[in-house]
């Protein structure tokens, strides 16, 4: 199959290394930058294009849509109008804007396609994932799921205020961080904000959103609240999981997944797999999304998927709310 990359920042350079790594040798690239164009060229030694044209003039099947994100409508739109199955990076996009347009063309081509949720192929939260399914703590009542980092540290070679993370309009914490939301939704499905609060990223300079609180009730009956920033100087990723036989704690940072039993006690606990590295994750998302392809079968996340994670994030990111209900 032949794989466009239509934006050439970091992911999708990591997303082309990958695919190289996954023997896919068709591969050609799009950016408007010249910088990026001739990096591109020159690092992977395939074409980059400045002009959407002239990728479309080279018939390609598959499009990963890695651009800024007020950018990814447009382009998997445009993707979609040639007949290209869709990787479109989180989030979905910035608005709800042409969305509707974008799932009926999808529908009427029958594209697969899958919006990017590397967490999901992470050992620790595919291991919570499986604990839930398998009933190791009983009912789940509730769950809190956290990340925090620091912006300034994402893109050390970048001037952080020039990314567009620090858009108010299709940046900030809540949009750029959504893997939490996403996890929430695939642990315990869908759900509805019943209280939501966010706090400007003042303390690095930018006034787009550097913090929230999310509350989701899911029609599970969980309870679930999800913190989002990207203000905080260590980094930090954790979830809990509370049951009524007991509680799953998984942390990042330490590498493996602890199951509490009933009495309080740990009783099991998973280690990741010796060696294992954080872009395997990317390589098993990416191998994912080749084989659903290849097969026509549906992906983990398709565009529906992540729309419902946007409509939350979008939802949080409104004036916070004044009750809880």
């Amino acid at each position: 199959m032949r794989a466009v990359i239509l934006g050439c920042g970091s992911i999708g350079r990591r997303h082309l290394r990958n695919l190289r790594a996954l023997g896919q040798t068709d591969l050609l690239a799009f950016d408007p930058a010249p910088v990026a164009q001739e990096a591109v060229s020159e690092r992977f030694g395939i074409q980059c294009y400045a002009v959407l044209d002239d990728v479309w003039a080279q018939v390609p099947s598959v499009a990963l849509i890695t651009s800024p994100t007020n950018l990814h409508v447009e382009l998997a739109l445009a993707a979609a109008y040639h007949g290209c199955h869709l990787f479109i990076e989180k989030p979905l996009s910035h608005s709800l804007d042409g969305l509707d347009t974008l799932c009926a063309e999808v529908r009427q081509r029958s594209l697969i396609t899958m919006v990017g949720c590397n967490m999901r192929f992470h050992p620790g939260p595919a291991m919570v994932k499986q604990l839930i399914g398998d009933g190791v703590v009983g009912t789940v009542i509730a769950a809190r799921l956290q990340t925090g980092s620091y912006l300034p540290r994402w893109h050390p070679s970048q001037d952080y205020r020039q990314s567009y993370s620090t858009s108010p309009e299709w940046g900030g914490a809540v949009l750029d961080c959504i893997h939490e939301i996403d996890l929430a939704l695939w642990y315990f499905g869908p759900a509805s904000v019943a209280c939501a609060a966010h706090v400007p990223a003042r303390t690095i300079g930018l006034e787009t959103d550097g913090l929230a609180e999310i509350i989701l009730r899911h029609e599970s009956g969980v309870l679930s609240n999800v913190h989002l920033n990207f203000v905080q100087r260590d980094y930090r990723r954790t979830c809990q999981i509370i049951g009524s036989e007991g509680t799953i704690y998984w942390d990042f940072s330490g590498r493996q997944v602890d199951v509490y039993g009933a009495d309080g006690q740990l009783a099991q606990s998973f280690p990741e797999p010796d060696g294992w590295q954080v872009n395997q994750m990317y390589l098993d998302e990416m191998n994912h999304f080749l084989q659903a392809v290849q097969h026509g079968a549906e992906t983990v996340n398709p565009i529906p998927g992540g729309l419902a994670a946007l409509q939350i994030a979008l939802t949080a990111r409104q004036t916070p709310l004044e009750r809880c209900s």
